[in-house]
């Protein structure tokens, strides 16, 4: 395994829910981050537990490494980063579009994924895709393109947030954000309340200072095109899972691998996060099935309205080392967020969904 493959990944549960409600455009639970802990607890989505994770399937997974997944707002593009034969090096991104977002639907299935081509993927490793709330740009890590450091953030922009394959050359994000060391699994939030904009990513082999050989820190800018500012290490979001090394306890969770999915949480984005917690006490408490294994499990991707979680595991009965899951949970209660999703049943031409 490269070591910028073993980035850990972090998923805010509030990006895909930051343009949830229909009244305040700075909604991420709360209608403020100054909103007093009670009053934004009932804003706040509630959800059931996750189900048993299901792999994804021979289409979606191959005898290669599948990791790394990205789902796109409307739920009809699954992007993966893939080491299979006939890309352009070593880890590749591609992506699968499918029709409609019913799972029990066999017209809505998953279609072969295809190469996102050379402007977005190198010679080298190009993974960890991560949309911005728009559709239409697109941030990942990549070791083929050079930069500043041993792997760099990159950002695609595309006009056609309905076209996967519209994506102009990505851009390095500079050595402010990047280092010497490698930067990986960027995600991108933008809190309206605040028009602050953070990109919080991943930084292996980091400097004496820190106690850990992977850190989540955080970069932010004012305003749309604003330039991100040196990143540091941030403690704060309503809902992360992050896939972790770290070991466990009965407190906390019993480690189930070598890498596993945690859970952190906070009431509002004033707040400080809580410890994070093993996935599977969290859903063990809930009532629900364990969703991390004895293997690897990392790299969590959260569909818009919070009810899907894919990941990737590298537990026995898959198709090659690592393939792609997926688990989901009910919505029980929160602010409606099905139409800002957008989505549409059937693809228009080469994109989908709507505006």
């Amino acid at each position: 395994m490269k070591p910028v493959e073993r980035s850990i990944t972090l998923l805010l549960a509030f990006v895909a829910l930051v343009q949830a409600c229909t009244s305040d455009k700075g909604v991420v639970g709360p209608r403020a981050s100054t909103r007093l802990t009670a009053d934004a607890a009932e804003e706040q989505p509630q959800y059931g537990s996750w189900s048993a994770p299901v792999n994804l399937g021979p289409v979606i997974n191959t005898a290669a490494n599948e990791q790394h997944p990205a789902i796109s707002k409307d739920g009809l593009s699954l992007y993966i980063s893939s080491d299979r034969p006939g890309g352009f090096g070593g880890t590749d991104i591609w992506v699968s579009q499918r029709a409609c977002t019913d799972a029990d639907d066999a017209a809505c299935a998953w279609q072969t994924p295809a190469n996102l081509g050379s402007n977005i993927n190198s010679a080298g490793n190009d993974l960890a895709p991560t949309f911005t709330p728009d559709g239409h740009q697109l941030y990942f890590h990549s070791t083929g393109r050079g930069g500043c450091g041993l792997a760099d953030i990159f950002l695609g922009r595309r006009h056609d947030k309905r076209d996967d394959f519209g994506w102009e050359a990505a851009e390095n994000l500079g050595c402010v954000v990047n280092s010497s060391y490698a930067d990986a699994g960027p995600t991108y939030f933008e809190d309206e309340a605040t028009g602050v904009t953070t990109l919080y990513f991943t930084v292996q082999n980091n400097p004496p200072t820190s106690d850990q050989g992977f850190d989540i820190y955080a970069s932010t800018r004012i305003g749309d095109e604003g330039a991100f500012g040196p990143p540091v290490i941030r403690r704060d979001g309503l809902e992360i899972f992050l896939s972790s090394g770290r070991p466990g306890d009965d407190v906390v969770g019993r480690s189930a691998g070598s890498e596993d999915l945690w859970v952190s949480t906070r009431a509002t984005t004033s707040d400080v996060w809580s410890p994070p917690v093993n996935l599977n006490l969290v859903n063990q408490q809930l009532g629900g099935p364990p969703i991390n294994s004895a293997a690897f499990d990392g790299a969590p991707a959260l569909y818009f309205d919070g009810t899907t979680l894919y990941f990737f595991s590298e537990r026995p009965g898959g198709f090659g080392k690592r393939d792609l899951y997926v688990t989901t949970r009910a919505r029980l209660g929160g602010p409606d967020v099905a139409e800002d999703a957008g989505v549409e049943t059937h693809h228009n031409g080469q994109g989908h969904g709507k505006e």
